[in-house]
């Protein structure tokens, strides 16, 4: 009876998680372990990036979070599997909806074109809740363009790689890989004060969403319809900065018809990134409207796959 609680829990886990991201997002009344690792991040950083050695220190922090996370989401599942099985279940489904970040972000993708269509300045106070870049002097198309870049990249960061995660280590491992992103996106930019110190976390991001990122790719161009833009992504997802964001951007970028990157401004520094297609054409509230559509499709599609291969494990 025991083993039958927890084995159909597990079928139903993701599915379960999923639909209260869809309804719920991340509702700010609710506590977010993600706060939590930020503020252990946060703690480590001031006390450890200062002095000799900041690359060792950076890389023994990163690992030292990633695994605490990772051991200390194991023990509290066993220890509830111990006490009640259906309790395992239950926060297994809790600890699934923190990690995924689909709803949310398209909440606030959507939120930058309404404002944009108030005017350029609400556009670009908007996108600033979204993006690292600065946001001061984006033209309109440039705050469309930042909107729908990171759109792409999240359905990666935000959906498809904590899926992918689940699969291979479960609950923890997603945890983890959670963890893995928080550190990226707080120490892992080339600036003056994380170029060393972040330096073993940005690299431990690229590493974790590898394979995540081009399987976002994949999987966006096959519910457009469109596999033979796979040559497309092949060609454009190496003209990024980052070795893996480049993959969703491009797929984006080829199921729109659009062209993403080129220079930004990223805390007073100029960044020159590469062009993601040709095709510089004005982007509109129908191109967002389409970008959700096939986000929403890859989530559906990945929790689907995810779902089986539990099945069949």
């Amino acid at each position: 009876m025991e083993n039958d609680i927890v084995y159909n829990g597990a079928l139903s886990i993701v599915i379960a998680a999923y639909l209260l991201d869809c309804l719920l997002g991340d509702p700010a009344w609710l506590p977010h372990p993600v706060v939590l690792f930020g503020k252990m991040i946060s703690k480590g950083e001031h006390k450890l990036n200062k002095g000799e050695h900041r690359k060792l220190k950076g890389a023994l922090l990163a690992i030292s979070l990633v695994l605490l996370v990772f051991s200390a989401t194991w023990g509290l599942l066993m220890l509830c599997r111990e006490i009640f099985p259906w309790l395992n279940v239950v926060l297994q489904i809790i600890l699934v909806f923190f990690c995924l970040a689909g709803t949310t972000l398209i909440k606030e993708v959507r939120d930058v074109f309404l404002a944009l269509d108030r005017s350029l300045e609400e556009g670009r106070k908007q996108v600033a809740r979204i993006v690292g870049r600065d946001t001061t002097r984006l033209s309109a198309q440039e705050v469309r363009k930042a909107a729908l870049e990171t759109l792409a990249e999240n359905l990666s960061d935000g959906v498809i790689a904590p899926l992918f995660w689940y699969i291979v280590l479960g609950v923890p491992g997603m945890m983890a890989y959670k963890m893995v992103n928080t550190l990226d996106s707080m120490i892992g930019y080339h600036s003056e004060r994380y170029l060393h110190f972040g330096c073993f976390a940005a690299r431990l991001d690229d590493v974790a969403n590898y394979i995540p990122a081009r399987l976002t790719a994949l999987l966006m161009v096959l519910v457009a319809g469109k596999p033979r833009l796979l040559a497309f992504v092949k060609r454009f997802g190496r003209c990024h900065a980052s070795p893996n964001s480049g993959y969703p951007e491009s797929a984006l970028a080829g199921i729109l018809d659009c062209q993403f990157g080129g220079p930004h401004i990223y805390f007073g520094e100029l960044f020159d990134k590469p062009y993601i297609g040709t095709n510089d054409r004005e982007l509109t509230t129908a191109d967002m409207r389409l970008a959700i559509k096939i986000n929403r499709q890859a989530e559906i599609l990945m929790v689907l796959i995810t779902v089986a291969i539990v099945w069949l494990i």
